[in-house]
């Protein structure tokens, strides 16, 4: 009798058997038809994915899967690749369909800390039932309006000391477009003399060399908050291989700065010209703007000069200038991240080894720098090295722009000299402390630079000089509050901040953001644990938003043991 045989079924090759449609969403025409129409007839880049989710959101009102998914058709990308990038950044509104959106129009509010000491939060709670429906109402972390706090956006329409009566105003009556910016333009800084320092260097009345020198003895450091000196950075990069880029960081996404902003809306030029003497230093043959969202009156403004000053350039051969956008992304003030998000991508910060100044935008050596520094550079070329380096306070030296928000008469940005204390800075600048509020305590550089008493308002405030008492100045983001307020739910506050903003890529700081959160929301902390938490995201987080989070709490631990003991005081949350 024969052995039963049992049959073994052909193999198949899938892979290779003809699908009648491509796997994942299917594109239908009618989407690709908008999509095409509004990104227009140009030629596509994939470093643009950001402006056309921009573009996309700006005529749809949201952004649609079955639009990701036409976009990515036309850069030839990975639906994967689109989606990933549009749900990363906090202002795109990613959804299933354009019909299931009931909201007609978003208006966003601060509940930074500033804001919330200034009554934030019963506008959140009150205005969504005062809306309506079609309204949607965001609680968002800080906008950059901190010394006109509460601070609100309706639409593209940016309000500072907001109410409930102008927001349902600007609401109901569609006022949701950027007011124009009271600025010097073009003509006005031309005639003033401006674009005359850019010409010398061009035309070889001051040397590259010189110019170097000269800020290098002026002291002038990165006021993004590194503190690099700035001679220093434009020599390292200017010895690396052509072509050299350039990048400038205005997205400013630390709560409670807004020096940048200020400056912008003012005078955009000195900026600007500082800004083409840097690029002629380094020889960068293309710079990248990058802007923080918020900032709507100043990209309006900017991009209107841009064109003006590439109608009429001040000198020949000007680098090409690109305006680009963010969307939302705290972690891109790291600059790494913001020559990712540049390029189109995620806001992921790279890890270093290599420097930016070697291999940055584009693999390409780039100089980097904040909107700040390069203000600066006109004036301190002017005057000279001495006339910077000479001011300063307390053995410190330089000028320092401090953008002072909370609980002080008269907040705003303050240029004072470099080392000032915070005493000093609230009675000779800000008229002293609102009626019937005393110092308790203060932030001296924003979110990230820790929690100081009042204790310690006689520290100078400068690079270097915190770094003792476990804080530093940063972006010189000061943010002063009194008996009334409570240290511990002003951690909290930063805290939610940093959950919010955390990129994600490492597991130090997303799973350490949330989880310090939770234990600091308890009524009693575990400093033990917190302690050991606070070790862990320091030694082991990729960048600085991981490494610095856990300042508020530690220095809540240190500095105001009272209230771990008896409980949060104050309202503020």
């Amino acid at each position: 009798m024969n052995p039963a045989i049992i049959p073994i079924a052909t193999a198949v090759d899938f892979a290779q058997q003809h699908r009648k449609k491509p796997k994942g969403r299917q594109i239908d025409s009618r989407s690709m038809s908008e999509v095409l129409a509004v990104l227009g007839g140009e030629t596509l880049r994939r470093d643009l994915l950001i402006e056309y989710l921009h573009l996309l959101q700006n005529h749809l009102g949201c952004l649609p899967k079955t639009h990701l998914a036409a976009l990515a058709e036309c850069l030839k990308l990975s639906q994967t690749e689109v989606f990933e990038v549009a749900t990363f950044y906090h202002h795109f509104d990613v959804v299933d369909s354009k019909s299931s959106v009931n909201h007609t129009l978003t208006v966003r509010l601060c509940n930074g800390p500033a804001c919330c000491m200034a009554g934030a939060q019963g506008l959140i709670d009150q205005l969504p039932a005062l809306l309506g429906s079609t309204v949607r109402v965001q609680a968002v972390p800080c906008i950059g309006r901190c010394e006109q706090a509460p601070a609100a956006a309706v639409g593209q329409h940016e309000m500072g000391w907001a109410n409930h009566h102008d927001i349902m105003e600007a609401a109901f009556g569609q006022h949701t477009k950027p007011l124009p910016t009271r600025h010097t333009g073009l003509a006005q800084y031309k005639a003033a003399g401006g674009y005359q320092l850019l010409h010398e260097c061009v035309t070889g009345t001051r040397t590259v060399e010189s110019v170097i020198d000269t800020l290098s003895n002026s002291g002038l450091r990165g006021l993004g908050g590194a503190g690099f000196p700035a001679g220093k950075k434009w020599a390292i990069v200017r010895e690396q291989h052509a072509p050299r880029l350039m990048a400038v960081n205005i997205d400013e996404g630390e709560p409670g700065t807004f020096k940048d902003r200020s400056y912008l809306e003012h005078n955009p030029h000195q900026f600007l010209e500082g800004m083409l003497i840097a690029a002629w230093a380094v020889q960068a043959s293309a710079i990248y703007i990058y802007l923080r969202d918020e900032y709507h009156a100043c990209r309006a403004m900017l991009q209107n000069e841009l064109a003006l000053l590439k109608a009429k350039p001040p000198i020949s051969n000007m680098p090409a200038i690109e305006l680009r956008r963010g969307a939302g992304a705290y972690i891109c003030g790291e600059e790494s991240a913001m020559l990712e998000s540049i390029e189109g991508k995620r806001g992921l910060p790279r890890l270093r080894p290599p420097y930016v100044a070697q291999v940055g935008l584009f693999n390409k050596p780039t100089l980097v720098h904040n909107f700040e520094t390069l203000y600066w550079v006109p004036t301190i070329l002017e005057k000279g090295a001495s006339w910077f380096s000479k001011q300063g306070r307390h053995g410190r030296s330089g000028l320092r722009s401090y953008s002072v928000s909370g609980r002080v008469k008269k907040p705003g940005v303050h240029l004072a000299p470099t080392g000032i204390t915070l005493n000093e800075l609230i009675s000779e600048y800000c008229d002293g402390m609102q009626p019937g509020h005393t110092l308790y305590g203060y932030l001296p550089g924003g979110a990230s630079g820790g929690i100081l008493p009042a204790a310690l308002a006689d520290v100078p405030l400068d690079f270097d000089t915190l770094q003792p008492h476990g804080c530093f100045i940063g972006s010189a983001a000061v943010v002063v509050f009194s008996q009334a307020d409570s240290a511990v739910n002003m951690a909290r506050n930063l805290m939610r901040f940093f959950v919010h903003e955390s990129c994600g890529q490492c597991t130090p700081c997303r799973t350490g953001t949330a989880k310090a959160l939770a234990l600091i929301n308890q009524p009693r902390w575990n400093v033990p644990l917190l302690r050991e938490l606070s070790a862990v995201m320091r030694d082991a987080s990729i960048c600085g938003l991981g490494q610095a989070a856990p300042n508020p709490i530690d220095c809540v631990i240190r500095y105001f043991p009272q209230e771990l003991e008896s409980g949060a005081r104050g309202s503020q949350s």
